[in-house]
């Protein structure tokens, strides 16, 4: 198969926190809405720390865990061993990154889409990811939602990779 469409989905604070302990230092329903809606029927690729901090298998997609203990297995999880084994495995024309930090950063010198929400906080966190740079990446859609009953500010930003020079 050709190279398939690489898209990264994620959540980041101001500060560039995307997790804290294993988790996500914020509760917005609509971004997890929007995460359902992006990766349905898409096999999404993440690390071994991401899915097990999922509440269980999500319906309607494929979990192919990229990790570096050969002998690591789970049920309902395809476990790929680098970037290129995960691809070959995913075998489809579209793929959701979900994270964590470190894969985030293995695929992004290939990724194709970022879609991104911005949430407008600066909470303590261990994973932590940098803005896409506007050098290598144009921003193409922008949704911007204001703070409301105890949900932070976001914006839902969609991220295309610049044409190379």
């Amino acid at each position: 198969m050709n190279h398939p469409e690489i898209i990264l989905i994620l959540a980041r604070a101001d500060n560039g926190v995307i997790g804290s302990d294993g988790d996500i230092p914020w509760r917005i329903p609509a971004d997890l809405r929007r995460f359902k809606r992006l990766t349905n029927d898409l096999p999404m690729i993440m690390g071994r720390r991401t899915f097990d901090s999922l509440p269980g298998l999500l319906p309607g997609r494929r979990h192919i865990v990229l990790t570096r203990d050969p002998a690591w297995a789970e049920e309902g999880a395809e476990p790929a061993h680098d970037v290129a084994d995960a691809l070959r495995i995913a075998n489809a024309p579209h793929v959701a990154v979900i994270g964590g930090a470190d894969i985030y950063r293995l695929f992004l010198p290939i990724a194709d889409r970022i879609e991104l929400t911005e949430v407008h906080l600066s909470p303590p966190g261990d994973a932590r990811i940098d803005a896409p740079d506007p050098a290598d990446w144009r921003e193409t859609a922008r949704e911007t939602h204001g703070p409301s009953a105890g949900i932070p500010a976001h914006d839902f930003v969609t991220w295309r990779r610049r044409a190379a020079a």
